[in-house]
């Protein structure tokens, strides 16, 4: 079997509640930098990148067979068809390259460019960044789009069998565990493959570390045993189809400002996730389809 790395490109794209066709500053929780390897800059080239990519993790004992694309930094659906099928293109081109990540917005994809998607060789991913079930949180936090919108975008994208995965934060200002709890129901009915989970991480500059200063209270930040829980009081209740490609998240310290516990390896927390499932007796899906009330 292949042992395949992501490699994260930016492209230079923006969003829409940035450039103020929706709004300015982007989300209330967002600093790409945070999340940015070295190696990625748009002032390169795909191929520079992903040549750079590959480099930056030999030099770490990384080794792969082949590598994923991950557009990755804003959204990487917002352009003409044109622009997008020219960088999906330069990206497959190169020859450790066996297929794309593309993360964007559900408001930001429409038939043509999911046509386009569907029709890229090799393995593509689409990568909708949900965040959450809510409007509420949605509009607090600056997303400029709701979640039909991503109901939408999710249909449309698995109509054409593209594998279609989600981006959930936990924790996000107003939210209860009892609300994520409740949004298990929501993301089961979604035709996704695969969901991104992790915790809310409060980073130094962004708008948010402003919003916690003034209402920490309105923040739910559980510590690391009680966020394991957390995972497992959800898993219960999602669909056990459902691939986790992520339980939790984490950012080089010098960007939090606010972090109940950082620095957990996702091999720790997958240990510990495990640990407190098989103390319980339970699994992914346990509770899914079983007249609970979700």
């Amino acid at each position: 079997m292949e042992r395949i790395q992501r490699l994260v490109i930016d492209a230079g794209f923006t969003c829409p509640n940035r450039d103020g066709t929706l709004g300015r500053g982007g989300c209330t929780f967002c600093d790409n930098a945070a999340f940015h390897p070295a190696y990625s800059h748009p002032g390169k080239s795909i191929r520079e990148q992903i040549d750079d990519g590959i480099a930056f993790h030999r030099a770490r004992g990384r080794k792969a067979d082949g590598c994923l694309a991950y557009f990755q930094s804003f959204t990487n659906t917002y352009g003409p068809v044109s622009r997008l099928r020219e960088l999906y293109g330069e990206a497959l081109s190169h020859p450790a390259v066996r297929g794309l990540v593309i993360g964007t917005r559900p408001d930001c994809v429409d038939e043509e460019k999911l046509d386009l998607i569907a029709s890229l060789p090799g393995k593509v991913i689409l990568e909708f960044g949900i965040e959450s079930c809510y409007d509420r949180t949605l509009e607090r936090v600056n997303r400029g789009h709701t979640f039909e919108d991503a109901r939408r975008a999710v249909r449309l994208s698995a109509e054409r069998e593209i594998d279609t995965r989600a981006h959930f934060i936990l924790g996000l200002p107003g939210e209860t565990r009892e609300m994520l709890l409740g949004e298990c129901g929501m993301i089961n009915e979604l035709p996704l493959t695969g969901i991104k989970l992790h915790q809310l991480q409060i980073l130094k500059g962004t708008p948010m570390a402003l919003e916690y200063e003034k209402h920490p209270e309105e923040f739910l930040l559980p510590d690391l045993p009680d966020y394991i829980e957390l995972l497992a009081d959800l898993l219960e209740r999602l669909r056990p189809d459902l691939r986790i490609d992520r339980l939790a998240a984490a950012v080089p310290p010098r960007f939090l400002a606010v972090s109940p516990w950082s620095g957990a390896r996702p091999d720790r927390i997958r240990t510990l996730l495990d640990a407190c499932l098989a103390r319980r007796g339970s699994r992914q899906g346990r509770l899914f389809g079983a007249g609970y009330p979700l």
